[in-house]
């Protein structure tokens, strides 16, 4: 399989904001490993069978259950213990495991700050491919220039799927993806834009890097708790029209 290649993190910190429930939290970040740039077609074409039309480009139109699968293959090829236990449409993440999964919102969003406070941990221009370079397609990994911490692709280029659920209150079993794609103008693209689909849902800019470190913790770690889920889902009274709730 071509290797996939991962940048340590330092231990830290990094602010989330929740837009609707207008909710801001500061997550403490032990260390950990992530991808220094998206799975790319050739990667998940090694792994998984699937042909490369072009193998630098990222990996896209991959469900979030595909990338659940394809981070359990990665594991077991490499010898690792494997990050979920699949049961149909369930998934469940065994933290204390070393193998390969999806960063959590919180890595997700302080591996991709590197330090920066700002929207963009660089001018766009240098950095990300969006809506202003005109691309109809993503473009080839690693491009635009890194952030600090020596990942390429964090903003632009393609949406990257998280661990997290999204809103589950709102959006149910929607997971998240972050950091904008090649279609979206800079208002997208930015450190803290969240949005995200349904778990077995495909889209044209939307693909992910892996993650890895096990934590000696139980259904709970880097920003993540299966209680806040539930917490999350529960919703007193009547319920705004379009929601579906997570029951």
């Amino acid at each position: 399989m071509t290797d996939l290649e991962l940048a340590r993190i330092a231990a830290g910190a990094v602010t989330l904001h929740d837009a609707r429930r207008k909710v801001r939290r500061t997550v403490e970040l032990e260390p950990f490993e992530i991808g220094v740039y998206p799975v790319t077609q050739a990667q998940l074409g090694d792994l998984l069978g699937i042909a490369a039309e072009s193998p630098r480009r990222p990996a896209v139109e991959v469900t979030w259950m595909r990338a659940i699968r394809f981070c359990n293959a990665a594991s077991e090829w490499e010898g690792l213990d494997p990050a979920y236990r699949v049961d149909g449409d369930e998934v469940a993440w065994q933290v204390d495991a070393d193998g390969f999964r999806l960063p959590t919102e919180a890595e997700w969003e302080f591996a991709c700050r590197a330090g920066s406070t700002g929207a963009q941990y660089g001018p766009l221009a240098e950095v990300a491919w969006t809506s202003a370079d005109g691309l109809t397609a993503p473009a080839e990994v690693g491009g635009r220039m890194p952030n600090l911490n020596g990942l390429f692709d964090t903003l632009g280029n393609v949406w990257e799927w998280c661990w997290d659920l999204l809103d589950p209150a709102r959006y149910r079993d929607y997971r998240v993806f972050r950091g904008g794609g090649y279609a979206d103008d800079a208002h997208s693209v930015r450190a803290s834009t969240r949005r995200g689909g349904g778990p077995t849902m495909a889209y044209e800019d939307v693909g992910f890097r892996v993650a890895r470190g096990g934590f000696d913790t139980a259904d709970a770690a880097q920003g993540w708790s299966a209680q806040q889920d539930a917490e999350r889902a529960d919703i007193d009274g009547p319920l705004p029209p379009g929601w579906t709730p997570l029951r």
